[in-house]
């Protein structure tokens, strides 16, 4: 008899578990286990095999590779995408699933900085962590196509696409991108004109009669990809142009902690605005979460209203000359609400728009002198171009976000007054931080009655409020309804008083524009993408400039450009508070990789190279394509491959990649991105889909308790220990937290601590049974054992524990009961694999398996026993291997992986009989079991001839039967 306290030597420990585990990654690798085929090139099937009928394209958002490694948290997602993917391979389709990095990023270049390192080796020695981590979870992914963005061979063709925009135009006619060489003859034919403000700088109306430089700034203005001096997050401290999503709300970096100023810089940018109506409407076509629909409608922001005029006048009351209008200011503002025109009693313009400098420069210098300013409109300063002057300066270091949210509204008067068009109002023009040059023409009609921060800054600046809105207490606060206009009438035959809203827009509008004061227009929140950084660690641009500074994109011939060796990665940093230094990158410093010689067609001539880099979204927004097809040396990805692996399926369909599982945090800014990039490749036809991401997934995160001690400093949760509800870390009461799990709150559990105790398919198990994919929840290590004792029993259920010898009974018939539990498992299994619900498949999963070891305790049919080992392979995939070869099963491609997956039969989802629970008085007595189909009359007889109810019944007369079918029976008895 074995020793109860001594291990059976063949029991499913961790050490038998790693054993299995390292077996069966070492076979999947050696023999390509899950190498998808392509239709063409070099991984397209060399036997002469036919593809699948049916293919999956499943794939995890791009990680980024980082040093400090992986906690338990990071694999949820990865986890869940293989089991997926090995689900669907047993149903026989192609699965093609594989994981590259992204690995352009600040932390590599801040490492190779701080030590002189190049970041490529920084970035491969945490690619290799990451590989080693990943590698014992035994996810099935074809290796083959993995890639890196900081590979050579992948960005030349980022830098390929790059090009493929710059060299293309948004043509709002057919509403899609054309290459540049079909704008040419349109613009020499006069089929599309010279843009309004190019035909005044350069006083010419037609482009025939522009020189070759001029005709050059022409085509430039009309490309997807342009530079232009924007309005930029400028960080001296770290020497860089920040992304608005670096930015901390209180306008200092994300890194570092460097105060962040707003800077007129000339950047590159990519026209994604062209494409605001198509990323909005073809919203309708993707399968994604409600709420990042949203997200994106919201960023997008496209609302319909009016542009409407605003003559101006300094406060001498005479006009206002700008040049860059060439004649008389005007101030144009965009407004959804044209109805409120009335009610508008002052204009605020943003503090940097271009319109400012002209309107302080026009103002004389007693313009703060007049009975009619108020000195809370001066910011203390006794003119207008030094209250200006003070306050840009001391709202430049505060982020968009800060700008719109703070309740402390501040702001200048300009010393000039605009006329408002509808009813010939002399109003004050200010400027204020509340109001962004990113939105509308940077430029508000300040309605305070109707809009709270208009209410708000009202209240600071002593400025009237009129009511054209009926409904409210303005007294109070803004009435912001639709309400019924009223006080909104002029001589000049508008009389909008009494209509509703959209009445009234109409009717204001029409007016409007028959006085050519005004248009309707629809207008977007969404700004251009600004896709440049002052960094060494990205994909350089392709881009050169000649001698009159005109950008040239480099033939594809010269793909790739590398990033030269450098002997500093710093970008020129200066003091953290000048905010009149200007950037100056890494590459600047590599003098003979910037000034280069060049034959672009018009024989050799000198040529200077772009010295900024590309953002880090600029490898995420093709990954998908490349992961198709990750070897070929001629095109980006083939066409065929692309159409196969993501082409639509029917006209109605947009394409893309059949199944994307990422956090939400990309919801926005990657997904856009991805989205734009895609669609121009679609224009150009270098793509059949039209959309990248046909589904979308957002998976929930994995939390954890974290301890503070009193001094408010984090300590290791592992050595935290409980008493009585209360916590203690060497003796001392600390507060729990819970939240994030991470390295600085010291709550980080490594997936390879939990493989070394328990083995990676119990890992597995926990993490897809702790709950709902789509939610967060919390880790615990003492549950992990849960999982751990399933997949012992799943052992037990083939193996025996003392022996090693197979328990499984060969010709055992199964009972009804034995079929039930067999075939609704599987069905619902299956259901569930389906819709990734993937912690009700373990519920289920170990609810069979509990059966089957009390039903059989001796020994299980094998008919059983079989079909839960390939049930349970997608998740715990190493002991289903392990199982499914001890049962003697052999397969072509020694692997269960291509199994078929157990299938059901109806007839055992259907119940014969019912058990039906039967009251007396109310009050429950017993149950009865009954045909599902049983008559009233059966029912009460069976119930009645229950001994246990016959009890409560006898001696006494029934007065009342009542069934209420499938749910219950009720005696009331006398």
């Amino acid at each position: 008899m074995t020793n109860p306290s001594e291990t059976p030597a063949h029991r499913y420990s961790p050490e038998l578990a790693a054993t299995i585990e390292k077996t069966w990654q070492k076979f999947w690798i050696d023999n390509g286990t899950f190498n998808a085929p392509n239709p063409v090139g070099d991984l397209a099937p060399t036997g002469g095999e036919t593809l699948p009928e049916e293919k999956l394209f499943v794939q995890d958002m791009f990680p980024f590779p980082s040093g400090a490694g992986l906690h338990v948290g990071h694999p949820l997602g990865y986890i869940a995408t293989d089991v997926f993917g090995r689900y669907n391979r047993m149903l026989g389709k192609n699965v093609l699933h594989t994981l590259g990095y992204d690995a352009f990023g600040l932390p590599a270049e801040q490492y190779a900085i701080q030590t002189g390192t190049h970041p490529r080796v920084k970035t491969q020695e945490s690619i290799n962590n990451m590989e080693r981590q990943l590698g014992r979870l035994g996810l099935a992914h074809d290796k083959r196509r993995a890639v890196a963005t900081t590979d050579v061979e992948f960005y030349r063709w980022t830098q390929w696409i790059f090009l493929q925009i710059f060299n293309a135009w948004f043509d709002p006619a057919q509403q899609k991108a054309r290459p540049i060489a079909e704008l040419h003859p349109l613009l020499e034919s006069g089929e599309v004109a010279v843009p309004e403000e190019l035909a005044v700088k350069f006083g010419a109306r037609t482009y025939a009669e522009l020189t070759q430089k001029q005709k050059a700034e022409v085509v430039d203005s009309f490309r997807l990809v342009y530079r232009t001096n924007s309005l930029v997050n400028w960080c001296p401290g770290l020497g860089t142009v920040l992304a608005n999503e670096e930015v901390t709300a209180d306008g200092r970096s994300e890194r570092g902690n460097f105060p962040v100023f707003r800077k007129n810089l000339s950047q590159w940018m990519m026209r994604i605005t062209a494409y605001a109506d198509r990323l909005l409407d073809d919203l309708a076509l993707l399968d994604w979460p409600d709420k990042v629909k949203s997200m994106q409608q919201n960023w997008i922001g496209r609302s319909r209203g009016a542009e409407v005029d605003f003559a101006v006048e300094a406060a001498t009351g005479e006009a206002v000359a700008s040049e860059s209008l060439a004649g008389e200011a005007t101030i144009t503002v965009f407004t959804t609400r044209p109805d409120t025109l009335f009610g508008a009693t002052y204009m605020v313009l943003a503090p940097e728009h271009p319109l400012v400098d002209a309107l302080v420069d026009a103002a004389p210098a007693n313009a703060y002198a007049a009975d009619a300013v108020d000195t809370r409109w001066t910011f203390g300063h006794s003119t207008p171009s030094e209250a200006v002057a003070a306050y840009r300066a001391s709202i430049a270091a505060k982020s968009d976000l800060e700008r719109q949210e703070n309740k402390e509204k501040t702001g200048v008067f300009l010393g000039a007054y605009a006329t408002n068009p509808v009813n010939g109002a002399r109003i004050p023009v200010f400027i204020a931080d509340y109001v962004l040059t990113g939105y509308g023409t940077g430029a508000i009609m300040a309605v305070p009655a109707h809009d709270s921060r208009d209410y708000e800054f009202a209240g600071e600046f002593g400025l009237p409020l009129v009511e054209v809105v009926a409904g409210g207490d303005i007294s109070v606060e803004a009435y912001t309804e639709a309400g019924v206009a009223v006080n909104s009438a002029n001589e000049s035959g508008l009389d909008i008083n009494g209509l509703g809203k959209e009445d009234a827009i109409a009717a204001v509008i029409s007016w409007l524009e028959a006085r050519s004061l005004g248009r309707e227009k629809i207008q977007y929140k969404l700004r251009d993408w600004l896709f440049a950084r002052q960094r060494y660690w990205g994909e350089p641009f392709p881009i050169v400039y000649d001698a009159d500074g005109i950008a040239h994109g480099l033939p594809e011939s010269m793909l790739p450009i590398e990033l030269p060796d450098v002997e500093d990665y710093n970008p020129v940093s200066f003091d953290p508070n000048d905010a009149d230094s200007e950037p100056q990158p890494p590459l600047a410093k590599a003098k003979d990789w910037v000034e280069v010689e060049l034959d672009l067609g018009d024989g050799v001539q000198r040529y200077t190279r772009d010295t900024n880099v590309m953002p880090q979204w600029a490898g995420s927004s093709w990954y998908q394509l490349r992961y198709i097809d990750p070897t070929n040396a001629d095109e980006f990805c083939n066409i065929d491959n692309e159409r196969y692996w993501t082409g639509p399926r029917s006209t109605s369909d947009s394409g893309g990649v059949d199944l994307y599982v990422g956090g939400v945090e990309h919801a926005v800014l990657h997904l856009l991105y991805a989205r734009f990039w895609h669609k121009v490749l679609y224009d150009l036809g270098y793509v059949t889909s039209r959309e990248p991401y046909r589904r979308l997934y957002n998976q929930g995160y994995i939390q954890a308790f974290a301890y503070v001690d009193s001094r408010g400093v984090y300590v290791p949760a592992a050595e935290v220990e409980e008493r009585d509800g209360r916590f203690f870390y060497n003796g001392e009461e600390v507060t729990q937290e819970y939240g994030k799990m991470g390295k600085s709150l010291k709550n980080s559990v490594s997936p390879e601590e939990i493989c070394d105790d328990y083995g990676a398919d119990t890992l597995r198990v926990y993490e897809m049974a702790m709950g709902p994919l789509d939610t967060s929840r919390p880790w615990a290590t003492k549950d992990v054992v849960g999982a751990q004792r399933f997949l012992q029993r799943l052992w037990r259920l083939v193996i025996d524990e003392n022996t090693g010898n197979l328990v499984v009974v060969d010709d055992a018939v199964l009972t009804n009961d034995d079929n039930k539990a067999l075939h609704r498992t599987v069905a619902g299994v299956r259901e569930d694999y389906t819709e990734l619900r993937l912690n009700t498949v373990v519920a289920k999963l170990i609810e069979y398996v509990n059966y089957l070891t009390k039903a059989y305790p001796a020994g299980a049919p094998r008919s059983a026993v079989e079909p839960v080992v390939l049930m349970v392979a997608p998740v715990a995939p190493h002991i289903a291997e392990e199982l499914w070869t001890r049962l003697g099963n052999k397969t072509a491609d020694g692997t269960v992986a291509y199994e078929p997956f157990p299938t059901f039969d109806e007839q055992w989802l259907v119940d014969d009989t019912i058990e039906l629970p039967v009251q007396v008085n109310g009050k429950v007595r017993g149950r009865v079991t009954v045909a599902v189909d049983a008559a009233q009359a059966d029912i009460i007889a069976a119930a009645l001839a229950d001994p246990g109810i016959a009890n409560h019944v006898e001696g006494k007369t029934v007065v009342k039967e009542i069934v209420v079918p499938g749910r219950m029976v009720n005696l009331v008895v006398k």
